[in-house]
């Protein structure tokens, strides 16, 4: 990320004030507006201070007659101070027991981007670990009409993935049964991505070595892990309070700005890349404006932090415009993360 030059501790104090007070006005903030503040100085010393912040480019005036309001470095040395001054953060006791009640990570993920939108209300989100990434723990096939399948593949940690495939040819339900039980029993316990390569391998090999039963199960195992490391999944949170923003007429969302966002969730591959982009490790990642390399996401800040079980790594966030609750956001985000991390980890 950006680094900005080190401001004296009025200075930053000043600019901390502006940044808080335009995030809960949405309006320019002014010399004596400030000078009620409690710093103590006159308001000709507080145009000084907002003059020699404006020249750094902490702040900008929007109109002549106008405050100030901050800049991405602005919000971004903001973010920073208070990122040194916080404390660890957990989300309220009754969302860690829902969570600890959730039966799958799908249902845990629900219900932390429902809980990130709700609290932080902005757009949130929760991605599953790669599939690839995991361990086979049970693999179901379910006949549906017109010769299609429903896939239903378990994975560590209770990862469900679902998936709909129309094989070419025909099955019956205890053909199906007979398949998953082969591919259980030999595949069980294997990272998903080594058993999609075993698949690959063996139906590639002399085709007599195998019976028709193993032959078919190799070949719906095949159809199934395809492509399954490109299909994420993500659950997306509130929409709606974007659509309260511009009906309220936010000056920081727009209908072009709601476009951006929704195409992005729609594309949800491209929110994956995003954050692979980012999130160089662990923890919390924030990206604000100007520092994203997309030019169609630079009125947007990113917060987002990852979770772990022990093998694979997924991820909580929030996307929404610069002008966001960054207190409140960092803290839920973190601490939804550190609450998924506490249930999926390995139990001693």
């Amino acid at each position: 990320m950006p680094t900005h030059p080190e401001l004296p501790e009025r200075d930053r104090r000043i600019l901390g004030v502006l940044v808080q007070g335009y995030i809960e006005d949405g309006g320019p903030i002014s010399s004596l507006w400030l000078a009620t503040r409690g710093f103590g100085v006159s308001s000709a010393t507080l145009r000084n201070v907002l003059s020699r912040l404006e020249e750094q480019g902490y702040v900008r005036q929007p109109h002549t007659s106008a405050g100030r309001v901050p800049t991405d470095l602005g919000y971004r040395c903001y973010v920073d101070q208070l990122l040194g001054e916080r404390r660890s953060s957990r989300p309220a006791p009754q969302v860690e027991a829902r969570l600890r009640r959730a039966g799958t990570l799908d249902d845990m993920l629900a219900d932390v981007s429902q809980e990130a939108a709700r609290v932080c209300q902005q757009l949130s989100f929760a991605i599953a670990p790669a599939a690839e990434t995991g361990n086979l723990e049970h693999l179901d096939f379910v006949p549906l009409d017109g010769g299609k399948i429903l896939v239903v593949v378990v994975s560590t940690g209770g990862h469900v993935s679902h998936k709909v495939i129309e094989p070419a040819e025909p099955y019956g339900f205890p053909e199906l049964q007979q398949a998953a039980n082969y591919l259980n029993s030999e595949f069980r316990g294997q990272p998903l991505l080594a058993v999609r390569q075993a698949v690959m391998a063996r139906l590639g090999e002399e085709q007599s070595l195998y019976d028709e039963l193993m032959g078919r199960a190799l070949r719906l195992a095949n159809t199934t892990f395809e492509d399954m490391a490109s299909r994420p999944t993500v659950f997306i949170q509130g929409t709606s309070r974007l659509l309260d923003d511009i009906a309220g007429e936010s000056p920081e969302v727009t209908l072009e700005t709601l476009r951006t966002l929704l195409g992005m969730m729609e594309e949800k591959t491209r929110l994956v890349r995003l954050l692979d982009d980012y999130m160089s490790g662990a923890g919390l990642t924030i990206v604000i404006g100007s520092e994203h390399h997309s030019p169609d996401l630079q009125r947007f800040t990113l917060i987002a932090s990852t979770y772990s079980d022990g093998h694979r790594t997924g991820a909580v966030g929030v996307i929404g415009p610069t002008r966001m609750r960054y207190s409140r956001v960092i803290n839920a985000v973190e601490g939804l993360s550190k609450a998924i991390s506490r249930k999926v980890a390995p139990k001693p």
